[in-house]
């Protein structure tokens, strides 16, 4: 390619050495929220604690250098500090950025403006000053390449021209690349519109997968995990707890980074995944905002606010691109007073304005409005939406499935008008949305009336199933209380169930229409508990079933534990849950058992001590990946469920496994460090499995000669 700017390559090197180790070498204790941020020779302790260890205890310098020598102060005087204090917030620590509170940033930036005499120090009310935080972003400069003269460090330039390559050569995702990817692609949450978490890569198999090892890995920013990283034309593009690289992902050396700053929230895990449409990737975060960035240089095209800061809200799943639309479920809807509930929302793909909602609460006088035992609006919550939608193209459809309710007194308790049901619709039900319109095109409630927690707020995989009619386009789906439905893709008509075995809540399921009736003597009831099998953590929650399209298989990761489950009137989430064994526990809870859907039984099963912790990934080299809560990260065989390889981790793999090809190799790739509700609800269980969340390391294998 042609150089511009043929500056002496010293300078260059000293000018960026000065950017990443400068601002670079913050080093970082535990912080307490509950310090007041006391000063010492005018340096807080936000600072001494913090950065104090790099940059010096009056930020003289050391391993970091100095916070105020004249080419900082230069720097930052023609920039000024509010831009100063965004580049801290959102690089800052380094692989924690944005982990500090916003009052604790403020004390540490207000130290370097009075060190470096760069004006006045920020005032505290900027804290609470939510417009003055919008703009907290910092982008990498990606044409660095540029910059380089040609004469000096060949290494670095041929480096250099490389990685500007890699990313100008990425290519537009088009709807067409969205229904059809190649097959080193993982370009939907689950790889595909279908769901499936299936890859149809068969490089890596049962005959050489004994030989996997690691090809390369990398720390992420700490975060709650649960992520799925992206691949296309051999570039990945992960986000970690608000910061989002591209990474060369044969290499693995990062492209860019692109870092966001937030209020975080007490949640179960980040939003699960990203999305791409175009040449841009599309970014939810967890203050309810969905950014677009350039694809190629990380930089923000647009940022639409779903909800306003404060609101309940939050995004636990990935958007679904659809066409020119992107289709985005919310969770969190634990305050019954939210009228509506939680919704579904699509947003123009190119802009970002909001196109239309579909609210997944029916309200009185609606379709399905007179669901919820003549409840009022205000008193019927819940209809989260935890998981990313599916699409059938030949359809038109999106599929999407909804959680249950949070409140049951409005379905045990007599209401002034009794309504025609308990069903609580649209909880614990499939969707199945146009995404043109938002219209609802059918729906189907698997557990009607939900009373304990056991939802169906899951993965919907389309394939086609054989029928003595011929091949049916089928939607399945796994709810937690370990039985699967299936259902036409087109009508929403009933089809099947298979129950896994691990429950003995349902005593019957209707055969012509899949209604499940539970026993009366589980109904909770404020003056005793009841015990209950599963647990409301489910035979299947969060990590993702894989679907075999080839041989009509799923594999799920199963969990075996029981409850005690109390209704308690006048609570925000009123009813109780104590997790308990099951009777017949040996001690292994966890395992993997594989579902043939036309056979309609289990094929086979591993149980053993720890629970699971990762998605499921299979693979046309007939391989089923799984990670577990003790670290380890394993390959079976999808015949026989037979252990081919396993390698311990330096975390858990709270996650979802991906595999993809670049020129020819198949990798597969999951990160691991913990951090979700399953690492902590299941640790009675196994005292003995010690496996702190720390850290976030995204790991990448291959197959070895």
């Amino acid at each position: 390619m042609m150089m511009k700017d043929k500056k002496p390559f010293k300078r260059l090197i000293a000018s960026l050495l000065w950017v990443f180790a400068g601002f670079g070498g913050y080093a970082f204790g535990q912080q307490d929220p509950h310090r007041k941020g006391s000063t010492v020779n005018n340096i807080s302790e936000d600072y001494a604690l913090h950065c104090s260890s790099c940059h010096g205890k009056s930020l003289e310098g050391g391993f970091g250098g100095s916070l105020a020598n004249q080419g900082f102060v230069d720097k930052w005087q023609q920039q000024g500090t509010k831009k100063l204090l965004h580049y801290v917030v959102a690089s800052m620590p380094v692989g924690k950025e944005g982990s500090l509170t916003k009052a604790q940033y403020v004390s540490v930036v207000n130290d370097i403006i009075r060190k470096a005499e760069l004006g006045d120090t920020f005032e505290t009310s900027v804290v609470d000053n939510e417009a003055f935080w919008d703009d907290t972003t910092i982008e990498m400069d990606v044409d660095w390449v540029s910059k380089l003269p040609t004469n000096n460090d060949a290494t670095a330039i041929a480096a250099a021209e490389h990685q500007s390559a890699l990313l100008r050569s990425v290519s537009p995702v088009t709807q067409e690349l969205l229904e059809n990817p190649g097959d080193g692609d993982w370009l939907h949450w689950r790889r595909t519109y279908s769901g499936s978490g299936f890859s149809p890569l068969r490089q890596i198999n049962k005959k050489n997968v004994a030989k996997l090892g690691v090809a390369w890995a990398l720390a992420l920013p700490a975060g709650t995990n649960a992520i799925t990283p992206l691949v296309h034309d051999g570039v990945m593009f992960v986000n970690s707890n608000g910061t989002v690289r591209a990474i060369d992902a044969l290499r693995g050396d990062i492209l860019w980074q692109f870092s966001r700053s937030a209020e975080r929230r007490m949640q179960s895990s980040q939003p699960k995944s990203m999305a791409i449409s175009g040449s841009t990737l599309l970014v939810p975060t967890s203050d309810l905002h969905i950014l677009a960035l350039d694809i190629q240089t990380g930089k923000v095209l647009w940022d639409h606010a779903i909800e306003p800061e404060g609101t309940p809200y939050h995004l636990a799943s990935g958007p679904l691109v659809v066409k020119d639309k992107i289709i985005q479920g919310v969770s969190g809807c634990y305050d019954a007073s939210i009228a509506g509930g939680c919704f579904v929302v699509a947003l123009d793909a190119s802009t970002g304005a909001e196109l239309w909602r579909f609210y997944t609460i029916a309200k009185p006088g609606e379709a399905g409005g007179d669901s919820w035992n003549g409840a009022p609006l205000e008193r019927r919550s819940g209809g989260s939406v935890w998981s990313t939608a599916s699409y059938d193209p030949e359809l038109n459809l999106v599929y999407i499935g909804t959680s249950q309710t949070y409140h049951i007194a409005a379905l045990i308790e007599e209401q002034e008008n009794q309504g025609q049901s308990k069903d609580a619709l649209y909880t614990n039900s499939t969707l199945a949305i146009n995404p043109d319109t938002g219209e609802l095109v059918w729906h189907y409630q698997h557990f009607p009336g939900d009373l304990w927690d056991l939802d169906w707020a899951f993965e919907r995989s389309v394939l086609d199933l054989p029928t003595p009619d011929g091949t049916q386009k089928a939607v399945v789906t796994l709810g937690k209380i370990g039985i699967l439905d299936a259902l036409d893709a087109k009508t929403g008509e009933y089809l099947f169930s298979l129950d896994m075995g691990l429950q003995q809540l349902v005593d019957r399921i209707d055969p012509e229409t899949g209604r499940k009736h539970a026993k009366e003597e589980f109904i909770p009831k404020a003056d005793g508990t009841a015990f209950v099998c599963p647990s409301s953590l489910g035979v299947r929650s969060w990590p993702a079933t894989a679907v075999d399209p080839e041989t009509g298989v799923l594999y799920t990761p199963a969990l075996e534990a029981c409850m005690d489950v109390l209704y308690e009137p006048g609570k925000g989430v009123d009813t109780g849950w104590v997790h308990k064994p099951r009777p017949d526990s040996d001690g292994n809870i966890g395992g993997v058992y594989a579902l043939d859907l036309k056979a309609k039984k289990i094929t086979w099963q591993q149980r053993r001590r720890a629970s699971g912790s990762s998605a499921i990934l299979a693979t046309a080299g007939g391989l089923v990946f799984e990670g577990t809560r003790d670290r380890w990260f394993r390959a079976f065989d999808n015949k026989t469920g037979k252990l081919l390889w396993d390698i311990r981790l330096d975390g858990v793999p709270s996650s979802f496994p991906i595999s993809f090809a670049v020129d020819g190799k198949q990798f597969i790739a999951i990160t691991a460090g913990g951090g979700n509700v399953h690492d902590t609800f299941w640790r009675p269980f196994t005292p003995e499995i010690n496996s702190p969340a720390d850290g976030t390391t995204l790991w990448v294998f291959a197959a070895g000669k």
